[in-house]
């Protein structure tokens, strides 16, 4: 928009500024419109809801400790199982509700083909939770590898 003064000694040249009435118009309207609808989006109904006053049951989890020595010879709590017995026993746990967590100890010169079977039969049965019982090994064997792995980590079945 052009704006001209009364005195035409110079050239003319045009005014570029925003014209900021429109806008600050638009704006006091938009907030009249927001503190009136404000207080009506914002209704509730008061209700009296029930106050539940009981302890949650706390379970001590039950565990089962099954160990493995170097011969493959398994022993269920530290008594000595067959592979026979083991599945059955392992059934049994698994239809218990909540599931005990079986802790494997295995020693270090157990073949992987021991616990590999021991697992699968865990896992066919049911059991869910699955862990790995370590302890700490000597300063030359964590520098040899994996085989001195230390602490207890538990690790979930799929």
């Amino acid at each position: 928009m052009a704006f001209g003064s009364f005195d035409n000694k110079g050239a003319s040249h045009t005014v570029s500024e925003i014209n900021m009435v429109p806008l600050i118009d638009v704006m006091l309207v938009l907030l009249v419109i927001f503190i009136i609808t404000a207080p009506l989006l914002s209704h509730s109904i008061k209700i009296n809801v029930p106050q539940a006053s009981s302890q949650p049951v706390e379970q001590e989890p039950k565990t089962i400790d099954l160990a493995v020595d170097a011969q493959g010879q398994m022993f269920w709590n530290e008594q000595p199982v067959t592979s026979d017995d083991l599945t059955r026993k392992f059934a049994a746990e698994a239809a218990l509700d909540p599931q005990p967590e079986l802790r494997i100890r295995a020693d270090l010169n157990t073949r992987y083909e021991t616990l590999a079977q021991v697992m699968s039969s865990a896992k066919a049965a049911g059991l869910k939770r699955l862990g790995f019982i370590t302890r700490p090994g000597s300063s030359d064997a964590k520098e040899a590898g994996p085989a001195g792995a230390e602490g207890g980590a538990t690790l979930p079945a799929n």
